[in-house]
């Protein structure tokens, strides 16, 4: 599994670790989300035990093995100029184009960063 990142979402990427450890995963929630559930990017303080690395032109992201489904094997992530979201696509076609990113850290819960996947 690949995944190009823009120069834009590297850019926002790099700056929402705000200096701090972390590591980038891509969740599927489905908890509170309807049937369809939403894809996620999740800033974790590490990958899963059964995360698989999904390789990037910037730094490696994570995904669990039952979230795969949901994705392509190669995708492309891309930061909106005015929005605080990224556009998720691969050749097929967009996968999400509101595509917002947590804060799952252990620092960051309770913050509004943190705040539930699902809510816009």
């Amino acid at each position: 599994m690949h995944m190009q990142i823009t120069d834009l979402a590297a850019q926002r990427l790099s700056e929402s670790l705000n200096d701090q450890p972390g590591y980038f995963k891509v969740f599927y929630d489905m908890e509170g989300c309807g049937c369809n559930g939403v894809v996620v990017l999740l800033i974790v303080d590490e990958p899963a035990a059964l995360d698989e690395q999904i390789e990037t032109n910037l730094v490696p992201f994570y995904v669990d093995p039952k979230h795969q489904l949901n994705l392509e094997s190669s995708m492309k992530l891309d930061a909106q100029a005015n929005y605080p979201a990224y556009t998720l696509s691969s050749d097929s076609g967009v996968i999400s184009s509101n595509l917002r990113l947590r804060d799952a850290r252990a620092a960051a819960v309770g913050t509004g960063s943190a705040s539930d996947a699902c809510m816009l």
